[in-house]
């Protein structure tokens, strides 16, 4: 009966001093959550996610249908084609006034050489110079007249553009290296700008929000490592971890972290990276020790 009563005592003792080891800080685990959202109106054609897919970054998860936006972008090519043809016949005349330019500036060397060889008349130098200065005329008229047409091109190839546009961000592209979280959509709905697809968040690092008092931060400088444990089956799991941001402002403590009475105090909030080997989720709670 003697070593029984000792023993009861030693496992008490040693409850109590287990119960009686405080950490340092409290938190709760958090990721960046990204929720991917519709750029484009219409059908969903395939969405190839699920819940807990680990999906790569860049990577091609669905299309939200085309057709319309390829019709509309055929309509504006054959538009150019139309437009450009009408270019064409301008340049075209532009072309025979340019020869007959280059012609008559020839007969006028020609006649203004002869006229100061006493060869020629001032009637047929004012002939020949009116001529060029018609011909010059015609030939600025002409490319007037293809200004407008220019502008016209580059007004159908803009809206080519915003087309090209329009049908890329149809494909939905992966952001971020992650697992998905939730899946808001699926293949055949229609779906309209600014609609949620899925939600996906990388998980391999975590981040652990913790708060320490005015006198902790003292203890801790950015890149420090701390130790980090989670509820396990009658014991607690640690892992390795790394303050990455300590916050510049105090703020009161939350209210579901520590009594009331220290609720009133002021704290900053820290955050500590760990990698997670995949028990780790959002939400969880957890304790830090900084020694």
């Amino acid at each position: 009966m003697k070593k029984i009563g000792i023993l009861l005592t030693a496992i008490i003792f040693i409850s109590c001093n287990k119960n009686n080891e405080k950490a340092d800080a409290y938190g709760n685990f958090e990721a960046t959550e990204i929720t991917v959202s519709s750029e484009s109106n219409g059908k969903i054609e395939f969405l190839n996610v699920e819940e807990g897919a680990q999906l790569k970054k860049g990577s091609l998860v669905g299309l939200i249908d085309t057709l319309q936006l390829h019709y509309n972008r055929e309509q504006l090519k054959a538009s150019i084609e139309t437009v450009q043809s009408k270019s064409t016949s301008v340049l075209s005349q532009i072309n025979v006034l340019n020869e007959q330019l280059k012609t008559a500036k020839i007969e006028q060397t020609r006649i203004q050489n002869m006229y100061a060889e006493n060869a020629a008349t001032k009637r047929q130098i004012d002939e020949i110079d009116g001529k060029v200065k018609v011909i010059e005329k015609q030939i600025s008229s002409v490319q007037t007249q293809n200004t407008p047409i220019l502008n016209e091109i580059k007004s159908i190839k803009v809206q080519i553009e915003k087309l090209d546009d329009q049908i890329k961000k149809s494909k939905i592209t992966n952001p971020v290296d992650g697992t998905v979280l939730t899946k808001y959509a699926e293949p055949s709905e229609i779906t309209a700008f600014g609609k949620p697809l899925y939600k996906i968040a990388n998980l391999n690092e975590m981040e652990l929000r913790v708060y320490v008092t005015e006198t902790q931060l003292a203890q801790i400088k950015i890149g420090q490592k701390v130790t980090v444990a989670i509820d396990a089956d009658n014991d607690t799991k640690k892992y390795e971890g790394n303050i990455t941001w300590i916050s510049a402002q105090a703020e009161f403590t939350p209210k579901v972290i520590q009594t009331k009475e220290e609720r009133a105090n002021l704290v900053y909030a820290v955050k500590v990276a760990v990698k997670n080997d995949g028990s780790l989720k959002i939400g969880m709670p957890a304790e830090v020790w900084l020694k």
